[in-house]
């Protein structure tokens, strides 16, 4: 490629030219003063065990060799067209630079249109910035994915195995998933069910950042966090149809210290999902609505062992959601959902505003009660304050096998539209502290 001609006969500043150096020093500039600064007080409301946070050792601002910028534009990506290909040879020479840092590149002004993609590591350089400026569109027809083997039909854009990964640019994501959507077997129930794609898929990076995106009209997941450590989701306008079905807007699996911050999520399912395998995970400043709500889980299914533990939900805000802040689990599984706090949220009309459902059932034949159920314990609502579209604001429903333990509710106040609000709960250990409405009593 032209560019590595370049790289091998001039100086660090002559190669770029004029306008890859301009470019290249004001990326510079952007992404260190937009970037690190997000680490100065994030960590506060953690336990000590994750007190040095999603990104305590990322780089450190010092001098060092110019940006390298691979624009996707220099190998053959043009506007309109299939740019898949010239992605690939764009990143990989990006990945294997040896210049630090690199910058991998997609102008704005222009929609590029991306078949399925990964974006995989190890990267030679040790730290990569993928810069989207540009509108990414998904190709709208279902064939594309459901010709692929299934391992590869559910993503569409994925980045694996890379660390000291930044993707940003205030670029637009767009899935085109309309088409997903009317022929959901949720939507259409003569329709096989079958799983869609991710939008924007994320395993095994370590100390990942992802901000300042939109993320649009996934076919199914808007965002995933997949096996990864040390990650920061923030400032991402997240938005499909609120009858959209399984359009998630970031959803977190087997992930450590995760912090997502300062997002708008819009979607048909639950706006953040936080399942199996994760711990240390905080959200905070969250909009969500419309929506199924900020959920953890669902956790046990087909009889499975699952854990999620030191979960921090805060300064959030919801509007007109399904549900408010809720744990789900379904019957027969093991395991636990531990250390969960919900506190400083505010609801307006939002139905179930707080719910545990350990007999959770998502499925078109009845679920049987069973004798084992995935345990959750010490859970605390603080803080909690708005308006209920349900009669049963606060509902905890719990398995006989295995009962709800340690749930802790303070200052929680719920108003109805005309009805007296009413708590129900059956099978959990409930303790009051100050002020709450509806009240709450123990069955236990």
């Amino acid at each position: 490629m032209q560019c590595r001609f370049i790289y091998r006969r001039m100086g660090p500043l002559q190669r770029m030219g004029p306008r890859k150096l301009l470019l290249a020093s004001i990326t510079t500039v952007s992404i260190f003063l937009h970037m690190f600064p997000h680490a100065h007080s994030e960590t506060d409301a953690f336990p000590p065990e994750a007190a040095d946070g999603p990104y305590a050792s990322g780089p450190e601002l010092s001098p060092g060799p110019a940006l390298s910028v691979f624009d996707v534009d220099d190998y053959g990506a043009s506007a309109g067209n299939d740019a898949t290909e010239a992605f690939l040879r764009a990143w990989k020479e990006a990945c294997n630079s040896s210049s630090d840092p690199s910058l991998f590149l997609v102008p704005g002004g222009k929609t590029y249109r991306l078949m399925p993609v990964s974006f995989t590591g190890p990267c030679r350089a040790t730290t990569i910035t993928a810069m989207i400026k540009g509108t990414l569109e998904a190709p709208s027809n279902r064939s594309v994915w459901l010709d692929r083997p299934s391992d590869l039909s559910e993503r569409w854009i994925a980045f694996e195995d890379v660390d000291h990964l930044h993707v940003m640019g205030g670029g637009t994501i767009n899935g085109n998933g309309h088409e997903w959507w009317i022929n959901s077997c949720k939507v259409n129930k003569t329709m096989p069910c079958v799983r869609g794609p991710t939008a924007l898929y994320f395993q095994s990076c370590e100390h990942l950042v992802v901000e300042d995106l939109q993320v649009r009209d996934s076919m199914q997941m808007h965002v995933v966090i997949a096996y990864s450590w040390k990650v920061l989701v923030s400032r991402l306008f997240v938005t499909a149809p609120g009858w959209s079905p399984n359009t998630d807007g970031i959803h977190v699996s087997n992930s450590r210290d995760v912090l997502i911050s300062s997002c708008i999520i819009s979607t048909g399912d639950d706006c953040i999902s936080i399942v199996s395998g994760s711990a240390f995970v905080r959200a905070t400043g969250i909009f969500c609505g419309p929506g199924h709500g900020i959920s953890i889980g669902s956790l046990g299914a087909n009889k499975s062992w699952a854990h999620v533990s030191d979960v921090l939900v805060e300064k959030a805000t919801l509007v007109g959601t399904t549900n408010g802040v809720r744990i789900k689990t379904w019957q027969g599984g093991q395991g636990f959902a531990e250390r969960i706090t919900f506190q400083d949220i505010k609801m307006y009309n939002v139905t179930n505003p707080i719910i545990i459902d350990q007999n959770y059932c998502d499925s078109k034949t009845p679920c049987s009660e069973q004798e084992s159920a995935v345990a959750i314990r010490n859970i605390r609502y603080s803080s909690i304050h708005g308006t209920s579209a349900s009669k049963v604001a606060v509902n905890f429903i719990c398995s006989k096998a295995v009962h709800c333990d340690g749930i802790v509710m303070q200052d929680v106040s719920l108003a109805g539209t005309g009805s007296y609000l009413t708590c129900s709960s059956l099978n959990a250990r409930v303790m009051e502290l100050g002020l709450i409405s509806p009240y709450c009593r123990s069955d236990m």
